[in-house]
């Protein structure tokens, strides 16, 4: 059953998707919930909306709203109104588990949030402890849904983990020619895991990094270890960071007059990296799952939707339409739920067992988790961004090709 998002008027927009709402509700629920009081279901919400990761948490929290309004819209759950309970976690690993601590004492029955790595880490066992389904559609540390074994897991997440990024970014650069790595890696849980999926990469095709730098963020200038990485003979950079210290790094090369090209994992395409690093950032590669092109109807609909109500730049595509897709995972999984009773076990059973295909923005998710796999996104969802005249496009012809047919999970 498809939720067609058409370009018309409003009131037909939210029609169509009234309809099929209603359509799903009659095929998974339970004739009985709707005589349930319409009294609303909490939803968490937690991300950095302030704070140095503001650049992409911002966009992750607008996909949530954008998602929960149009819910509302047609009637809710059932009736009941999705009502967000939004933390802000600022980015700080500290400000996040007590973000994750207040959302278990005030009763939501699942929450969508984390973009730092690091932050998620340090709030895992709350969720997981408090049987407490979390999905996360932007931090995209592989550790993060490997902590619990699968059968038990509460973990989820709709973001392509980094064991995936880096491989794709890897092998792209060796099919270039561009053999002898340099990485460049933050000391944050996202640069620790990231760096690691580099090295794993890396050795899978039996090859070592030339030159590795580590830092910490704040970092202001790196002039001298890209030197070193020069002077080791590098031909590319594989960043792993997420702040602005991606631009000090192409900002750095600049000025050492060094043309070797940066390719890396989605950070790339933030605005610290295109906006910081100006001119210095043109023609940079990173790992995507959607580009902000209305290639199909569903991404028309979408971009166009999100401009008017939120009449502000979309900074970082990726983080709203994953986030934008996840609410609506969700949403599928809570009519699924057969008894009416939203436990945190029966949300974590619906979600592994999804039985109607949700045509998404980013994908046609069809199964996305299973009691085994909490993650959604597989190789087949990726594609290479390029930075383009200060945006990102497609850096394949044949990947816009591609992208004018929504990918499936392989």
């Amino acid at each position: 059953m498809q939720i067609h998002h058409d370009m018309g008027p409003a009131d037909a927009r939210r029609a169509g998707l009234r309809g099929a709402l209603a359509a799903l509700a009659l095929a998974l629920a339970p004739c009985w919930v709707h005589a349930q009081a319409a009294a609303p279901l909490k939803i968490g919400l937690v991300g950095p909306i302030t704070g140095p990761s503001s650049d992409f948490g911002v966009p992750m929290t607008n996909g949530v709203k954008l998602a929960v309004d149009e819910i509302n819209a047609v009637g809710g759950y059932l009736g009941r109104p999705l009502q967000l309970v939004v933390k802000d976690d600022k980015g700080d690993p500290d400000t996040g588990r007590k973000a994750a601590e207040e959302l278990a004492k005030e009763g939501v029955v699942a929450t969508i949030g984390f973009c730092n790595t690091g932050v998620a880490q340090k709030a895992l066992d709350v969720f997981q402890d408090g049987k407490i389904p979390l999905i996360i559609p932007c931090a995209t540390g592989t550790p993060l849904t490997a902590k619990y074994p699968g059968p038990q897991s509460y973990i989820f997440r709709t973001s392509a983990r980094d064991a995936l990024q880096a491989p794709f970014v890897v092998e792209d650069a060796l099919k270039r020619g561009w053999d002898k790595v340099a990485v460049f890696a933050d000391t944050t849980g996202y640069g620790e895991a990231g760096y690691k999926d580099v090295l794993a990469a890396l050795e899978a095709r039996k090859l070592k990094p030339v030159y590795v730098a580590r830092f910490k963020l704040g970092v202001q200038d790196l002039r001298e270890e890209l030197k070193a990485a020069r002077d080791a003979g590098a031909n590319v950079i594989i960043p792993y960071t997420v702040g602005p210290e991606n631009a000090v790094i192409a900002q750095g090369r600049k000025e050492l007059n060094w043309k070797v090209p940066l390719i890396g994992p989605w950070t790339l395409s933030f605005p610290f990296f295109i906006d910081g690093a100006k001119d210095a950032g043109e023609g940079t590669l990173m790992a995507q799952t959607f580009i902000a092109e209305p290639s199909n109807e569903r991404r028309a609909s979408f971009l166009s939707a999100y401009a008017r109500k939120f009449n502000t730049r979309l900074t970082v595509p990726v983080a709203a339409a994953q986030s934008y897709d996840t609410t609506y995972l969700l949403l599928y999984a809570l009519f699924a739920v057969r008894d009416g009773k939203l436990t945190g076990e029966s949300i974590k059973h619906a979600l592994e067992n999804i039985p109607k295909p949700y045509y998404g923005v980013v994908a046609t998710w069809e199964k996305p988790f299973t009691v085994d796999d909490k993650d959604a996104v597989t190789p087949s969802m990726l594609l290479l961004g390029k930075v383009q005249n200060g945006r990102v496009t497609f850096a394949y012809p044949e990947d816009a090709k591609r992208n004018l047919f929504v990918q499936r999970k392989k």
